[in-house]
């Protein structure tokens, strides 16, 4: 890397910014130095300890949101647990708890997703540092995936934006894991309107002055609407997400 310092021909001024004494800020009369940061990130350099710090910064804001997550998930699963140990304990509890745990998973869901965009945000960037940095640098053959990635990553520093929607992070989540605990529910719900009680399960189904027939149909409702957002087709924006077909590849 060039010394600028001892370049005869650079007539920079290196004088650092000076500061409005009252205020502490920069004096708008004076320009800022455009040499600083350059060579940062050469690339005769290799991976700088800028960059590496940078990388490892980023892997930590992703591993506390993974563990955000997590947290989310297993409260999910102990409501879960509880409920339905507690619903079957005795053959008079009432049926609809297990509702009451179907709505317990939504909202638990509902946290996950919003957790999971801002997991996405430090995931991203991750995935770039990895595709661009140390990709190209473990096999230089094959370049960069993206050759402006500078300018993506220097734009997503000034305005940090959330990169996928609330439906793609809750079709996510579904996928992954509320689904199948969903489907759970549902389960020992018919279970519990059908084999406990000589009367029809529409009747059974009844909450209160709520007929079991609304119920029935609330419930197939939620049901239809969750498996629709899980599993319609669409472009995933999420950045490097292991999907079902991915991990079936040869």
């Amino acid at each position: 890397m060039t010394d600028r310092s001892s370049d005869p021909t650079d007539h920079t001024d290196r004088t650092p910014d000076a500061h409005d004494p009252a205020t502490g800020k920069p004096d708008p009369g004076t320009r800022a130095d455009p040499a600083v940061g350059e060579g940062l990130l050469d690339e005769e350099m290799g991976p700088s300890s800028a960059m590496a710090h940078l990388y490892r910064g980023e892997v930590h804001r992703m591993k506390y949101w993974r563990e955000r997550l997590d947290k989310t998930t297993n409260w999910a699963v102990v409501v879960m647990a509880a409920i339905l140990t507690w619903s079957f304990s005795g053959r008079d509890n009432p049926h609809y708890l297990i509702l009451i745990g179907v709505a317990a998973l939504a909202v638990f869901l509902v946290m996950e997703a919003r957790r999971y965009r801002g997991y996405e945000i430090w995931r991203t960037r991750v995935r770039l540092l990895q595709e661009n940095v140390w990709s190209p640098g473990l096999d230089p053959e094959r370049g960069h995936v993206d050759d402006d990635w500078r300018a993506v990553l220097a734009a997503d520093y000034r305005e940090p934006t959330v990169k996928i929607s609330a439906e793609e992070a809750v079709a996510h989540r579904l996928r992954r894991v509320y689904l199948p605990l969903f489907c759970v529910l549902l389960a020992a719900w018919l279970v519990r309107i059908s084999a406990f009680t000589p009367e029809s399960w529409v009747e059974t189904a009844s909450v209160g002055m709520i007929p079991g027939l609304v119920v029935v149909a609330v419930v197939a409702a939620f049901y239809v609407g969750a498996f629709a957002v899980a599993l319609r087709p669409r472009t995933w924006r999420a950045k490097g997400e292991l999907r079902t077909e991915d991990l079936r590849r040869e």
